[in-house]
């Protein structure tokens, strides 16, 4: 039996351009996924905001004005849209030419792709990257997943438990293309890692106050999208050595990652997956994480990290003094048996399978 080649339309976040990395790991996560389906077959075009760049596949830009990012609107029961939005003006394109492609795959968490999904004559793949955060989000996705079962897809399995309806929503994972990453055995010196967007929810605080505490360098990677937040850091831990490296590309994140003894994730909210975590693997760094969200499905104790109580700095700092009983060689071992491209790649294939055979519109 031949196996069929599909023709896929990825739709990127609303909320800034692929590349900026104010989309967060969602960026990563979109190009990921069109390597891996690439790789089997299939032809992949992204649609994204203005200003994007990727050296990935076909790109299509789209102007209009971005979306507010969903963490600014935590608990909001409306739905919000600029005037000439982006987000309206990227499915207007997908509307116009969805009979080119086999299936949509939506990247944006938003209320609108998910409304839309009814009145497409194609198929459509939704990726929510994050938590619950709304009622009038969760609201949508229940009646969406109602409408087209296993339409939906979350990271993890706690991520699809914020959800209403989360037993209705696939839990996919991740991929990442190992080969973009170089394993260190030992780094050349000890210093810890802090990767994400500077922003309150991601808890910066903790792991400056965990580096003032142990001595440690701390490096810190990613996009400043909070200044004053940043600044505050800066003051309160004026004694910790830390090092603001930038938002850097995969080959410049990774080579600088690989040379820190652990990567720190200390968020205050839920988070839905971390892909800073599997690119630390990747590089053979163990991660110390809180024991919360996707992190707890990701990090295995006393075997490619530790996971602590949310909010414990001792336990971080604890945990920072048990790093010498980590194999790092282990960390790299769990990355290629459970996130690579090829592992990721047959799973997004079965779904996309899934959903283009059983495709069948709602009757109103």
């Amino acid at each position: 039996m031949n196996k069929t080649n599909y023709r896929l339309l990825f739709l990127s976040t609303p909320v800034g351009a692929l590349g900026s990395g104010i989309g967060g790991g969602v960026e990563l996560t979109l190009q990921n996924a069109a390597k891996a389906l690439i790789a089997k077959g299939h032809e992949v075009e992204i649609v994204a905001p203005e200003g994007s760049a990727t050296n990935v596949t076909k790109l299509t830009q789209i102007a209009g004005n971005m979306q507010t990012s969903a963490q600014t609107q935590v608990g909001a029961d409306l739905v919000v849209l600029p005037q000439n939005s982006v987000l309206e003006n990227m499915w207007s394109y997908a509307r116009e030419s969805q009979n080119q492609f086999d299936l949509l795959f939506n990247f944006a968490y938003d209320w609108l792709p998910l409304y839309l999904t009814p009145f497409f004559n194609r198929p459509i793949a939704h990726w929510i990257s994050m938590s619950s955060l709304s009622p009038v989000m969760d609201a949508m996705v229940s009646k969406t997943s109602h409408l087209f079962p296993n339409a939906i897809a979350v990271n993890t399995r706690a991520c699809a438990d914020t959800f209403s309806d989360g037993d209705r929503l696939m839990i996919m994972g991740k991929g990442l293309d190992v080969s973009q990453y170089n394993f260190v055995k030992q780094p050349e010196k000890p210093s810890l890692a802090w990767v994400g967007r500077i922003s309150p929810e991601k808890g910066l605080e903790d792991a400056a106050k965990a580096a003032q505490s142990t001595g440690l360098p701390l490096h810190v990677f990613g996009l400043i999208q909070d200044r004053a937040y940043w600044e505050q850091i800066k003051t309160f831990f004026s004694k910790a050595e830390i090092h603001y490296e930038g938002f850097l590309s995969t080959d410049e994140l990774q080579k600088k990652l690989g040379q820190c003894s652990a990567l720190l994730m200390t968020p205050r909210w839920v988070e839905a997956f971390g892909n800073a975590a599997i690119e630390a693997f990747a590089c053979g760094v163990p991660v110390i994480s809180y024991n919360s969200g996707g992190l707890k499905e990701i990090v295995r104790h006393g075997k490619t990290g530790f996971l602590v109580e949310m909010g414990s700095v001792s336990g971080l700092i604890e945990a920072i003094s048990q790093l010498d009983q980590i194999d790092r060689f282990t960390c790299r071992q769990q990355l290629e048996a459970e996130y690579s491209l090829e592992v990721w790649g047959d799973r997004l294939e079965k779904w996309f399978d899934n959903l283009i055979t059983n495709y069948s519109k709602p009757r109103f």
